[in-house]
């Protein structure tokens, strides 16, 4: 019997084995030699991309995203890409496939931190809001989607991009707004709340099933920001009294939150709380890139490779983490 090889994000080019994955991509394309299967696979540590060229009529319908599998091959590097290129694959049976190690959690990224630690957190925030409409919109929104916020991922790509992940980044972004309203003299409790809804709208931009993080249809035709209007605007309707003037403020931090009309944003921040949000998402997906590509790189390098999004190489100086 074949090895079991390494996890994702330490595989070795040349390498023969077999292992657990998510399937999280899966395209027939067309190349020289005829239809082939053109894979993401994803465990814990990260993904790599698979490749299935014998018995693809078989395969096609063999496995689909969003299932485990247990995928036998070996690895090689295509135009400096690692690959899996897979003899055998098949869908997961958990009960057989537990006795060879299989678990479900080993096969989906999730926040580095205990769901269960941030989401008290969370609500404890949201408890020590002292505007009472506001914190009545928040509980309840809370409420209604703990399922989902506890698990969505904050985005497909690039930041947070895993179980839990969306909580994260907004718990982060609350805890960074509270202190910034303190320094500045903003208003504490709409930084709060504009950082718990800002991205709430990805709840139903994004599908998210067993790991496999796609976009939705309303994803893709209307967009997050203008989802998460709309669910703002829906909790507040519900909220008696709920003043007119502290909703439009509100909504104007969902707009705004990208900061620009080229960056998605329908109109750029006009208030100090619309200034102060833009500035912490965007330093906190930017911070999350820096210490992703300070890890990818290895505790022995004193610069990391170039970094495409940011546009820069990174130093990682004295740090140990």
């Amino acid at each position: 019997m074949s090895s079991r090889l390494a996890r994702a994000s330490h595989l070795e080019p040349d390498k023969t084995g077999w292992n657990f994955y998510l399937v999280t991509r899966k395209d027939v394309r067309v190349g020289k030699g005829g239809e082939y299967l053109a894979l993401m696979l994803q465990d814990a540590s990260g993904q790599v991309a698979g490749r299935i060229f014998e018995g693809v009529d078989r395969y096609k319908h063999e496995f689909e995203i969003g299932e485990f599998v247990r995928a036998e091959g070996r690895t090689a590097l295509h135009n400096g890409e690692l690959q899996f290129v897979a003899s055998a694959i098949r869908r997961v049976n958990p009960e057989q496939d537990a006795a060879q190690g299989f678990r479900q959690e080993d096969c989906v990224p999730s926040a580095p931190r205990p769901i269960g630690d941030m989401w008290a957190e969370l609500l404890a925030l949201v408890e020590g809001v002292t505007d009472r409409h506001l914190r009545v919109l928040l509980l309840r929104l809370l409420q209604d989607h703990e399922t989902a916020l506890r698990d969505w991922p904050a985005a497909q790509q690039i930041h947070h991009a895993y179980r839990g992940g969306l909580l994260e980044h907004v718990l982060s972004m609350a805890t960074a707004g509270k202190a910034l309203a303190a320094h500045y003299g903003a208003r504490e409790d709409l930084l709060v709340a504009g950082a718990i809804v800002h991205d709430i709208g990805k709840l139903q931009e994004l599908a998210y099933d067993n790991g496999a993080i796609s976009y939705s249809r309303d994803g893709n035709l209307v967009g997050h920001i203008a989802l998460g209007l709309v669910m703002v605007r829906e909790a507040a309707k519900g909220v008696s009294g709920f003043p007119d003037d502290l909703r439009a403020e509100l909504e104007h931090l969902v707009v705004s939150h990208h900061g620009a009309r080229d960056r998605g944003s329908p109109v750029e921040p006009k208030s100090v709380e619309a200034f102060i949000l833009n500035a912490v998402d965007e330093l906190d997906a930017k911070l999350f890139q820096v210490r992703q590509a300070l890890q990818d790189a290895g505790p022995d390098v004193e610069f990391t490779g170039w970094h495409r999004r940011l546009g820069r190489v990174l130093y990682r100086g004295g740090r140990t983490d």
